[in-house]
């Protein structure tokens, strides 16, 4: 599966924030209200600013450099967790972010960086004119079609000696009719293409639908006709596209509050699904980890479906804050509104207001796997009978009954990796998501034979070992804290090992049965 999904710094409002972002003159979205209130997390921001001046040099900060706040994270003991991305000069850091964490009392704990290097270029002059560097950008899209934005200057501290860069987003469309947004960042001194990235990332009551079948939806009542919009859930609504691939769909609306009847000849139907699954994954984000809404801040996201004709793949765009869903050709697949799908697909959005793991080499293959993690976690926790959670990802998508991808043997589809070597970051991030996978999956449940909701699994481990699972519920609890307190846009699986540690020592204590598992997995999958 493949989704969008664009960085965006998320700026605090409050006034304990206001001299840290008049630094960086960047200012977007205010950051979600926690339970602590706005005052605690003004309080936390601001002892977080202090604590960034406080250990300057372990941190690489220095007077040329700001702070926008991303996210603040409070814990039930007062321990405060808070998120910046960085500038330099006013240029943006792609690679800057770093998660400071102090105690109630307010002691430094220690901080998480997305990049080790001290943030510095010699000169903000660069040699590479912009019109340049949207021609070299371009050069980087195939489709004849495609559309340059207007190239921004940062500091590229994500990958290798920092440098004067340009970024610029390339708009086209792929081979197979999912929206491109290209992210290509040219080295500001030589015009050598450094990285790029697609910020696309796909994955592929009486209301019926055709996975799901048979379920409750909340609507809302407007003028004498039901709307397809869950008031109850931040507005999560969903629209028709009518076969078409631009603009926003048109709202589904019914008299009768009836929706779908479980056959693809009456468009309501997929639309059943694709609320269902907006709704059980706001519900399982909030009853299960405390997290209101993809952003943490109420708002619901919406749903597109009926996206172009015959089109086989499923998308999250951060710049819509939406799914999008294809009909599926009718052939080889049905249509992708299937209900881990949609737990995938809007993880991703999750992750990128948390770690904003880069969508390429190792930490592309995390985004991917959380991703995937969480879409198998949204299936367990809604339990429908129709759709009997497992461990498998989409595995109604193709008419054959052979899923995307498997969690307990990520190998068994041809392409994905079960253990971590050093070329796992070399394959595409669909496939390198399979050490992520395949380590969930043992911790969950453990190595060897077993079967769960009737599906048989046979996971083994890349060193011979034996590992027994904590169940999905702990699992899902500590990948969720690991996610949102620990990693960084720049994670690997190493990274990802020390962060889940991290979070298993934070919720179940070091040396516990759980902390214990998640070193065993990990060992498992050949990362120590």
């Amino acid at each position: 599966m493949r989704l969008t999904q664009r960085a965006t710094l998320l700026a605090a409002t409050a006034t304990a924030a206001a001299a840290v972002l008049a630094a960086t003159g960047t200012a977007s979205a205010a950051p979600s209200v926690s339970a602590a209130g706005q005052s605690g997390r003004d309080a936390a921001v601001s002892r977080a600013v202090a604590l960034v001046a406080a250990h300057a040099a372990e941190l690489g900060y220095s007077s040329a450099q700001g702070l926008a706040v991303r996210d603040v994270l409070i814990d039930r003991d007062g321990t405060q967790h808070v998120r910046f991305d960085r500038t330099y000069r006013g240029l943006s850091v792609l690679g800057g972010d770093l998660v400071v964490h102090s105690a109630r009392g307010g002691a430094y704990l220690g901080a998480d960086r997305a990049s080790q290097a001290t943030i510095s270029v010699r000169s903000l002059r660069p040699s590479v004119s912009a019109a340049r560097a949207a021609d070299i950008a371009a050069d980087q899209q195939t489709d004849g079609r495609a559309t340059t934005s207007s190239p921004r200057l940062v500091v590229d501290a994500a990958q290798g000696a920092p440098a004067l860069a340009w970024e610029s987003v390339v708009k086209g469309t792929r081979a197979d009719r999912t929206p491109s947004e290209l992210h290509v960042v040219v080295d500001a001194t030589t015009g050598a293409v450094r990285y790029s990235w697609d910020a696309i990332e796909t994955g592929v009551a009486d209301d019926t639908g055709f996975f799901v079948g048979t379920v409750d939806l909340t609507t809302t009542l407007s003028g004498g006709t039901y709307q397809l919009k869950d008031p109850s859930r931040g507005n999560n609504y969903t629209t028709d596209m009518n076969n078409g691939t631009t603009g926003n769909g048109t709202l589904f609306t019914d008299a009768d509050d009836i929706w779908g009847n479980g056959t693809l000849t009456n468009r309501q139907t997929v639309a059943v699904d694709a609320q269902y699954g907006v709704a059980e994954t706001w519900d399982y984000y909030l009853n299960v980890h405390g997290r209101n809404g993809i952003a943490n801040d109420g708002k619901g996201a919406y749903n597109r479906v009926h996206y172009d004709s015959g089109y086989n793949n499923a998308f999250w765009s951060d710049s819509c804050f939406c799914m999008t869903y294809g009909d599926g050709d009718g052939t080889s697949f049905n249509p992708f509104t299937e209900l881990d799908v949609a737990g995938h697909e809007m993880s991703h959005g999750v992750t990128s207001r948390t770690a904003g793991l880069s969508y390429r080499r190792e930490s592309g293959g995390l985004n991917e796997s959380t991703s995937d993690i969480f879409g198998s976690l949204v299936e367990f926790y809604a339990n429908n009978a129709v759709d009997v959670p497992d461990y498998l990802i989409g595995e109604k998508l193709r008419k054959t009954g052979v899923p995307l991808r498997y969690m307990d043997k990520p190998s068994k589809d041809g392409r994905s990796a079960d253990c971590w070597s050093k070329t796992v970051g070399s394959l595409d991030v669909h496939y390198s998501s399979g050490v992520g996978n395949h380590f969930f999956y043992l911790l969950a449940e453990g190595s060897g034979a077993k079967t769960i909701n009737g599906v048989a699994y046979n996971s083994p481990t890349c060193n011979g070992s034996t590992v027994t699972g904590i169940g999905n519920a702990a699992a899902g609890k500590i990948w969720y804290r690991a996610l949102t307190t620990y990693m960084t846009s720049s994670t690997n699986y190493a990274g990802a090992r020390t962060a889940s540690l991290n979070a298993a020592a934070d919720l179940y204590g070091s040396g516990s049965a759980q902390y214990n598992a998640v070193a065993a997995a990990w060992s498992a999958v050949n990362v120590t």
